[in-house]
């Protein structure tokens, strides 16, 4: 495979100082298992060791200096470098590091040196298209945290032309799984007597969202595809494929995570 990892050197931000303490979920972030909303889910679940010692307080402060924090066995430690990876997810790829049916995980589609990087925000595994995969927590809890209101665009194939008043219920909000959707924006790409083409853009993130959304107006997905992630936009990039932020592209999304929510 062509493609190869980019990284950054960490920011000052970030970096930490003798004696300073962390949220246990902020230094699991740190460390890039995941974002710190679901780093609570696994001390939550007696995922992490603190020091040899189960922990499911998710008040606990840890200091990286004196402390060992183990996730599944494993000490973590905060990456000396920031690596920043976009992959065109293909269909029949599940998002996960692991599988228990051992289905193709998209780590198989990523050189070893991806193996410990998270993602933001799940495609399922009929779906395609644009993954953010990185070892930067922080980034991804600003990404995906629902006060950013950061938008994600996809366009789905559906199976049946919708009416005006179906569109207009999909752009105000349905009730589906967790309640009613936010405003969506939904724009017609193409119509014929049997299907639809649309754009959908969404600033939420729940699980099959886009698939929820359109069954709840008597619609079926034939194909889904994520486009654009914040300002990071797919382009042209081949489905498998995998491929290093530009120092532009990386800028644009901490613009995004780190700014003031509306």
């Amino acid at each position: 495979m062509s493609s190869s990892t980019s990284s950054s050197k960490p920011s000052s931000k970030t970096a930490s100082k003798p004696g300073e303490t962390f949220r246990l979920n902020r230094w699991l972030a740190e460390c890039g298992v995941c974002s710190r909303r679901d780093a609570d889910a696994l001390i939550r679940g007696g995922e992490v060791r603190v020091n040899g010692e189960f922990c499911t307080d998710l008040s606990r402060r840890i200091d990286p200096a004196s402390d060992v924090v183990e996730h599944r066995g494993k000490a973590m430690r905060r990456s000396s470098q920031r690596i920043y990876l976009m992959l065109n997810k293909p269909s029949g790829y599940v998002v996960s590091r692991r599988d228990e049916f051992a289905r193709q995980t998209i780590y198989d589609l990523l050189p070893e040196s991806a193996a410990n990087l998270s993602y933001a925000g799940r495609l399922d595994k009929n779906s395609e298209g644009l993954l953010l995969l990185t070892n930067d927590g922080e980034l991804i809890n600003g990404l995906t945290h629902p006060s950013r209101k950061v938008e994600k665009v996809y366009r789905a194939q559906i199976n049946r032309r919708l009416n005006r008043q179906e569109l207009d219920s999909l752009r105000g909000g349905v009730r589906i799984e967790g309640g009613v959707t936010q405003s969506a924006g939904v724009f017609v790409k193409s119509s014929t007597e049997n299907g639809m083409t649309l754009k959908i853009v969404i600033t939420e993130g729940r699980k099959r969202q886009i698939r929820q959304m359109l069954e709840a107006v008597g619609a079926r997905v034939l194909s889904l595809k994520r486009l654009q992630f914040g300002s990071l936009v797919l382009k042209d990039l081949p489905p498998g494929r995998w491929r290093p932020l530009t120092p532009a592209e990386i800028r644009g999304l901490k613009y995004l995570a780190e700014r003031h929510p509306a």
